[in-house]
């Protein structure tokens, strides 16, 4: 607790890291660091044993070359699988890359 001006502030300290506590309900990760390589098939393949995924998973490619940039998105079919998701694979080598995974929603 912290008094400020004569009002109190409760101060909280979470184990968990922001992505995880200071979000709103997420399904929808983010993933970056993808090898050049990877396709839609390799990423929905290493993501769908975490739980249902909703939406086709999308490695974004430039609009011209159709050459990957390198990361890509997933959508689960509920928050939970894309919580065991996010905590398994972040910082996991993915087709000889080590990936970030992120969840990709606003913060409200």
């Amino acid at each position: 607790m912290q008094a400020i001006n004569g009002m109190i502030r409760v101060l909280h300290k979470n184990s968990l890291p922001r992505s995880l506590w200071a979000r709103n309900s997420c399904s929808k990760l983010f993933v970056g660091g993808l090898s050049y390589d990877t396709n839609e098939t390799v990423l929905k393949n290493a993501f769908e044993k975490y739980g249902e995924i909703i939406e086709a998973v999308r490695v974004i490619a430039h609009h011209v070359s159709g050459k990957s940039r390198g990361y890509g998105f997933v959508r689960f079919t509920s928050d939970a699988s894309a919580k065991v998701a996010f905590k398994e694979m972040h910082s996991k080598v993915l087709d000889g890359r080590k990936i970030r995974v992120e969840f990709a929603c606003k913060n409200s």
